[in-house]
């Protein structure tokens, strides 16, 4: 219709803050504290609708740090799950991990022993966003997810031209490219993805 208007959904993905560096379903350090309480200060200056988190320690930790920030109540979902967690695989040494983790970024379909393939991992945050822009147009909502999960996920949606505008190489370069507690602000309009910012840190740099 003539000059109606669009109906878009703002999402801003972050990364949780940074975790202890031990196996399996780890807290936040002290350092991620601190990045986390500094993000719920941006946060608080926002209207934020909704929040939804990975039901991961370290995702959910960060997002209720924001959420009480905001005055607004998490929900989670499973499908903001990292692509793999290091500890998934009992007795997997780090380095292990690590083979394993660069495998899938090379080869986006390998399923590894446990965990999801990068393309099917990104499908599973496209298929949160999409429903939930259906369900509640109109709203800015915050996703605490993880770094592995929102690469996966532009990888998928974004052309190899569109990611190399944020970052060269940025395939190649996807697991460094995404820092703790940034924020990538994400629009979703009539069931289409628009990268409005890549990884913002500023909130942090105070």
């Amino acid at each position: 219709m003539k000059g109606m208007m669009m109906v878009s959904t703002e999402f801003y993905l972050v990364r949780h803050a940074e975790k202890e560096k031990r196996v399996g379903d780890v807290s936040i350090s002290t350092e991620g504290l601190k990045q986390a309480h500094m993000m719920a200060l941006h946060f608080s200056k926002m209207s934020i609708d909704r929040m939804i988190s990975s039901p991961l320690n370290r995702a959910k930790q960060t997002a209720q740090i924001v959420a009480e920030a905001v005055n607004i109540t998490v929900s989670e979902d499973i499908r903001l799950r990292e692509r793999a967690n290091w500890g998934d695989s009992p007795g997997q040494t780090f380095q292990e991990f690590v083979e394993m983790w660069n495998r899938c970024n090379k080869e986006r379909d390998y399923v590894p022993p446990v965990g999801d393939s990068a393309r099917r991992a990104g499908e599973r945050l496209s298929s949160c966003l999409l429903e939930l822009s259906d369900q509640h147009p109109h709203e800015s909502m915050v996703i605490v997810t993880h770094g592995g999960l929102i690469t996966d996920f532009m990888v998928n949606e974004f052309t190899e031209e569109e990611l190399n505008g944020t970052h060269p190489n940025f395939i190649l370069a996807q697991s460094d490219l995404v820092p703790e507690c940034s924020v990538t602000h994400i629009r979703c309009c009539d069931g289409r993805f628009t990268l409005v910012d890549f990884v913002n840190i500023t909130h942090l740099l105070h």
